[in-house]
């Protein structure tokens, strides 16, 4: 049986046809530009194969640069096709040497990508939609609200554009986490695309080993990505018990804890693999041992590691970063007992590109963030610094 021809494509073969509208080269897979080629432009399959790899391989800016397509086939698509999803419109360099990419969308929408240098490897922190729907209260790009989702080229067009942009002068990027602006699993199908255009041999040919998805707890879709993908999972924790989570992040009223930790516990991994577990530390909210106790407790039958993240402030947040000496032994204690715990180093926070830190609010944060964080200036949690061993 004859799969159904993508809506998308449907999309490109009808404005190559009627010659109105446009569309993004970067939304295809390699085997759909092959298709392009052939019903859309009258060319051979290997026509999308050169695409592809002048779009992801020489980084192509514009049709005029892909010399070897027909000027025939490079004019009708100039008329009607986007190399480019994205606009470069700034760049702000930490003094750690964290790159904070501004880019703009074909509608107007600005969307911040991050580019991390490190001795060993480079990381890419992606976005996967404008603002956010997911109201954590410790999260800047949650004053944003949702406004929408990031189309696969969108997505993809991050990584190409700063390949380009970074590649010179700091190198490969290695590793692709999707935790910059966005739940990406509330924008899945367009994740699940993007990520296999990511890996694909013929173009950008990440290992999925290198590329990670970050998650506040959509269960079912963390199920589904476990179907469709084979790439790493972190899961935002941030919280130990079911009350204080709740209070921080909403997605937790929904999927709580016991529901959270039962789909993982079957979430697919090959072995020497293990989800990471990310904890934004915050001072007398979830930084005491007690807390890292049951840290320890919820993961014990989940291949794990934990990294800790001290919270990273921004304008008009009631949240504060723990003290060092806190920090140091809730990680110690995790580390006595043999559990994996890596403390997170804050980078770019001057530039407001550190974790948590993303994104340009209105005045005015949503309803349901609002609400949340009135509760907690109201009513602030104190703290139990003890645990037994």
């Amino acid at each position: 049986m004859q799969s159904e021809t993508p809506k998308h494509l449907r999309h490109a073969l009808d404005v190559l046809r009627t010659k109105e509208g446009r569309f993004d080269l970067q939304d295809f897979t390699f085997a759909e530009l092959a298709q392009l080629s052939i019903e859309g432009l009258g060319e051979k399959a290997y026509r999308g194969k050169q695409l592809f790899q002048w779009l992801y391989l020489h980084l192509a800016g514009s049709f005029d640069e892909m010399t070897n397509i027909s000027k025939s086939s490079r004019a009708q698509l100039a008329d009607v096709a986007r190399v480019s999803a994205l606009e470069h419109v700034g760049s702000h360099e930490s003094a750690d040497g964290t790159n904070k990419l501004t880019f703009r969308c074909h509608d107007g929408a600005i969307i911040e990508t991050v580019f991390i240098p490190s001795e060993n490897r480079n990381t890419l922190c992606i976005s996967s939609q404008v603002g956010c729907a997911m109201g954590c209260t410790f999260c800047f790009t949650a004053k944003m609200g949702l406004k929408r989702n990031l189309s696969a080229s969108e997505i993809v067009d991050q990584v190409a554009q700063a390949r380009k942009l970074m590649g010179e002068k700091n190198g490969h990027i290695g590793n692709i986490v999707f935790m910059g602006m966005g739940e990406p699993l509330h924008n899945l199908d367009n994740v699940i695309r993007a990520i296999h255009i990511l890996v694909d041999t013929n173009g950008l040919n990440f290992s999925r080993r290198k590329i990670t998805v970050s998650t506040s707890g959509l269960v079912p879709q963390i199920r589904r990505l476990g179907e469709e993908t084979d790439i790493q999972l972190a899961i935002s924790l941030n919280a130990t018990t079911d009350a204080t989570r709740s209070s921080i992040m909403p997605v937790n009223d929904r999927w709580g804890l016991d529901e959270l930790m039962a789909c993982l516990r079957e979430f697919p991994l090959d072995n020497r693999e293990r989800i990471t577990f990310e904890y934004v530390l915050i001072k007398d909210l979830n930084d005491t041992l007690d807390d890292a106790k049951r840290i320890m407790e919820l993961t014990r039958n989940v291949p794990a590691k934990i990294n800790l993240i001290p919270f990273n402030p921004h304008p008009n947040t009631p949240f504060e970063t723990p003290s060092e000496q806190t920090i140091d032994a809730f990680q110690q204690y995790l580390l006595d007992r043999n559990v994996a715990v890596f403390r997170r180093r804050t980078r770019g926070q001057d530039e407001m590109a550190a974790c948590g830190q993303l994104g340009k609010p209105g005045d005015k944060e949503p309803a349901h963030v609002r609400k949340r964080l009135e509760n907690f200036r109201n009513q602030p949690p104190s703290g139990d610094s003890s645990a037994s061993a």
